[in-house]
């Protein structure tokens, strides 16, 4: 599939991939990855924004969901376009940092005047972009799983909502592993709020909160945490680690000879993709929940593994987040089609009709949110990187980012609104 937009996508990002490769940026090599990209986009085509860290601690993740965005684009290119126009996506690199997030969104909704951005993966960077889609009337979808507690008109979240993804795999590790927790993650937005959902859940469970660490973004020294989780001997570690700090941790936990039969550990950020650079010999065993993984059973995904294996190479993976970039595109050119606009007010009105044979299984936008009804999955990393599905929620739950439903989550959403 070597269309000539793929090759004009990739010429013009391949400064960017070289940088991503590198790993981590000193900040001149940040500053030079997110240099802003100009293109020419016609009166028979439209302008979409894709904007991902590229660069940067975050790159090993947002890669990936990048080039899934590039794939559902030259997917309906392929089909038409959409109201009969080409798609140009123009590709801005985030570089892992919330400012450069906010300043390329907000040159991609002012300068390249934008129908759409399709971007982000920490709670951070989506925070750091909601003013700009919101005061230039913009809008945003965002692929990643993340902690609620928000819903701005401006965003599609194609992401779990917390009780599709963090409370029911509490709940099932409750029942199934134990009920002394350590609770592990990066030292912002996502994990410490994500953290107080899970010590309420706890709380009311009558489970125990061993122990509570975080770490910066970035950070790859765990032997000191590693002595607290033998010195406190919990049943699970939830971690909420996200980017090349998973990579140390693990690493470090098998070398510290702590294996899968000695803990738990269940990761909401670790997919498919993370197992390719931390190794399935170290994950083997390990849990992680989600809304998708690549070995889920449907003729959906059976086509898009395919496509997205011949697109970008064979020793590609999908995942989750990648899943979600890929249909969170389909999702608006469907709704662009059904406005008969790009608008952001139709096409926010259409969304809330529409349904979706994702990869993962059916989706829906709930009007009242603007998230997604989502399956939950719950999988055990396998010696081959993949993960075998020890459970589900039999059908798409519907989204609850503020945590209606839940007795104990009360207090919760106020608290969040102070931080």
């Amino acid at each position: 599939m070597e269309s000539s937009l793929r090759k004009t996508v990739f010429m013009m990002a391949f400064s960017l991939l070289i940088l991503a490769a590198c790993g981590e940026q000193t900040a001149q090599q940040q500053e030079q990855s997110a240099e802003q990209t100009e293109v020419e986009v016609g009166s028979d085509q439209i302008a979409v924004g894709i904007l991902h860290s590229l660069s940067g601690t975050m790159a090993m993740s947002e890669t990936s969901v990048r080039d899934a965005e590039l794939l559902a684009i030259e997917e309906i290119n392929e089909a038409g376009g959409v109201l009969g126009k080409e798609l140009v996506p123009i590709i801005e690199d985030g570089a892992s940092e919330p400012n450069i997030f906010a300043e390329r969104a907000t040159k991609l909704l002012q300068q390249d005047e934008v129908a759409v951005i399709f971007g982000g993966w920490t709670s951070a960077s989506r925070k750091a972009m909601l003013p700009v889609v919101e005061e230039n009337n913009g809008l945003l979808f965002y692929p990643v799983q993340y902690e609620g507690m928000e819903a701005s008109p401006n965003i599609f979240y194609a992401g779990a909502a917390p009780n599709q993804q963090i409370v029911p795999a509490v709940e099932w590790l409750l029942e199934n592993r134990g009920t002394e927790f350590f609770l592990l993650g990066s030292d912002y937005v996502f994990p410490r709020l994500a953290n107080a959902i899970i010590k309420a859940q706890l709380e009311s469970h009558g489970a125990t909160l061993v122990d509570e660490q975080y770490t910066p973004l970035g950070h790859t020294d765990y032997n000191t945490i590693i002595s607290r989780i033998r010195e406190s001997e919990p049943t699970v570690i939830f971690n909420t680690l996200n980017g090349d700090s998973n990579v140390a941790f693990f690493k470090q936990l098998a070398d510290a000879g702590i294996t899968a039969d000695d803990v738990t550990v269940m990761s909401v950020s670790v997919a498919e993709e993370e197992i390719r650079g931390i190794g399935a010999d170290v994950l083997a065993g390990h849990l992680a929940s989600w809304n998708y993984f690549q070995t889920t059973d449907t003729p959906e995904n059976d086509t898009f593994v395919t496509a997205y294996i011949k697109s970008f190479g064979d020793d590609r993976v999908t995942g989750d987040p990648i899943e979600a970039g890929y249909l969170m595109v389909h999702l608006w050119a469907q709704a662009v089609e059904a406005a008969g606009t790009t608008d952001i007010e139709a096409v926010r009105e259409a969304a809330s009709t529409i349904e979706f044979s994702a990869p993962g299984g059916l989706v829906k936008v709930d009007g009242d949110n603007q998230h997604l009804y989502k399956t939950v999955r719950i999988g055990e990393v396998q010696a081959d990187g993949q993960f075998e599905e020890v459970w589900n929620s039999g059908e798409p739950v519907k989204p609850d980012p503020f945590l209606e439903d839940y007795e104990w989550a009360e207090g919760i959403s106020s608290a969040a609104a102070g931080n």
